[in-house]
């Protein structure tokens, strides 16, 4: 099922607004539980949790950013 772009621009927002707050909340508490790593490892491990939650919503930021492909157009 395809997401209009509409709806696509909303559940981005929404993502951005409440979903990413919380994954790096809940990135940081995991992180806090284990005795803290060397800088370069903990800095490794923030930027592969940086990079993974994006991966499955990339569909859903793809395009966003653009004008909106179904607007009628002016000529």
């Amino acid at each position: 099922m395809a997401l209009s772009y509409k709806t696509r621009r909303r559940l981005s927002l929404l993502i951005l607004l409440f979903g990413l707050p919380a994954y790096i909340g809940m990135a940081w508490w995991i992180m806090s539980l284990f005795e803290r790593p060397s800088l370069w490892l903990e800095f490794g491990i923030y930027v592969l949790l940086g990079i993974l939650w994006a991966l499955p919503l990339k569909a859903v930021f793809k395009g966003v950013g653009q004008a909106d492909p179904d607007a009628p157009r002016d000529e």
